[in-house]
């Protein structure tokens, strides 16, 4: 009561006196991949979460009890470690005391730090990440605005694969996380769907050359291939089937395609490749969507992604519309995300355990340069063409 009172004197005279009594302000922690296998493709979710924090701050703050509140934003090197990426968020709860987390880059991290979340019930809204095995073990600290669950995803592909005829597919993973647990769901719907599967190969994570693999891919002379790659290997595999003339008229790449430095390096040669995602500046009933592609392409000089960007962004703005309800509160804060329905660049968010059950699951397509929606029918932006030649 005193301690109240005497601030309340201190501002009162620092008012008649004119002068400004600072605002507290919001720390939000993270890690990032600044450096390591993952470096590549982080750079979007750390620009969004900076393009991010420079908006709230011209709009003058975080909003919530009737205030608004400047934030700095507290970020480490996870150097692509999982290891690392859990001392870090030790550090920024622990040391730090920040006030807000915000989510690593990618599955494996994600998943590494869910304990630390758990241990000291902090919330935190995923983004780049989603995890058959954080369903099922019922995490209470973290939540994917995504759709791209390997189960539901994998369903999609088999329809896509269904739709285009296919009867043969060879399929080639990146021994990491998220893209084994797509390999262990598409197996199956690949046999109910009476897809054979010729070739089911893994490989490492650093994998340096393709060419070996890819030749033993073309031999098998699949219907489809799918490509179950990460960022830094996709280029791998499209530079590989290019040199040894892979034509599959459907060619799935998981995560790859959806990035500048992709398309960038391929131009027109990436039209046709099937890429996961589920959002796209051209859906008119996000209204959110096209704002975001133009702050972002204005501030960073170029276009995000279609992937990692707009999950970021969704991540975002279902924290900034928690915090505007419940304050800091991380109990409050738990039960609003858990509970309420949050308007996104994506359309509208709600999560049923880790999981937002308002958006399906669908594939994307790069069509002219462009990432458009494909599957499922209903969502989609552009049909599915074959996949030309490459050049």
């Amino acid at each position: 009561m005193h301690k109240r009172l005497l601030l309340s004197i201190i501002a009162a005279f620092a008012a008649l006196w004119g002068v400004t009594v600072e605002a507290k302000t919001i720390k939000v922690g993270f890690s990032m991949s600044k450096t390591g296998i993952f470096a590549a493709a982080a750079g979007s979710q750390l620009n969004t979460y900076k393009m991010w924090s420079e908006q709230v701050n011209a709009r003058g703050g975080l909003k919530f009890d009737g205030k608004k509140y400047p934030v700095k934003l507290v970020f480490y090197d996870d150097q692509s470690n999982t290891g690392k990426a859990v001392q870090i968020y030790e550090k920024l709860i622990t040391d730090d005391k920040v006030d807000l987390l915000l989510a690593p880059w990618g599955t494996a991290l994600h998943v590494a730090i869910v304990g630390v979340l758990e241990r000291y019930k902090f919330p935190m809204v995923g983004n780049t990440a989603a995890s058959v095995l954080l369903r099922e073990i019922k995490a209470g600290n973290i939540w994917f605005p995504t759709s791209s669950f390997p189960d539901t995803q994998s369903v999609a592909v088999a329809e896509i694969l269904k739709n285009q005829g296919v009867k043969s597919v060879s399929l080639i993973t990146n021994q990491l996380q998220y893209t084994q647990e797509n390999k262990k769901f598409i197996i199956p719907e690949l046999k109910k769907a009476g897809i054979k599967l010729l070739v089911n190969e893994d490989y490492p994570p650093d994998v340096k050359d393709m060419t070996a693999l890819l030749t033993k891919v073309k031999s098998a002379n699949a219907d489809a291939v799918l490509a179950y790659t990460y960022p830094g290997d996709s280029v791998l595999y499209a530079k590989g089937a290019r040199e040894v003339g892979l034509n599959a008229k459907t060619q799935v790449v998981l995560l790859g395609p959806q990035y500048g430095f992709f398309l960038g390096i391929f131009g027109a040669a990436a039209n046709g490749l099937i890429t996961m995602g589920h959002w796209t500046p051209f859906r008119k009933d996000w209204p959110k969507a096209k704002k975001f592609w133009d702050d972002y392409s204005a501030r960073w000089k170029g276009p995000p992604d279609t992937l990692d960007a707009p999950m970021t962004q969704m991540s975002l703005e279902i924290l900034e519309q928690a915090v505007a309800q419940s304050g800091l509160d991380r109990d409050k804060l738990r039960k609003t995300i858990s509970s309420e329905t949050f308007q996104t660049v994506n359309g509208p968010v709600r999560f049923e355990g880790v999981m937002n059950v308002l958006l399906p699951a669908m594939m994307s397509q790069i069509q002219d340069g462009k990432t458009h929606i494909i599957w499922p029918p209903k969502q989609a932006t552009a049909k599915i063409i074959p996949k030309p030649a490459w050049k």
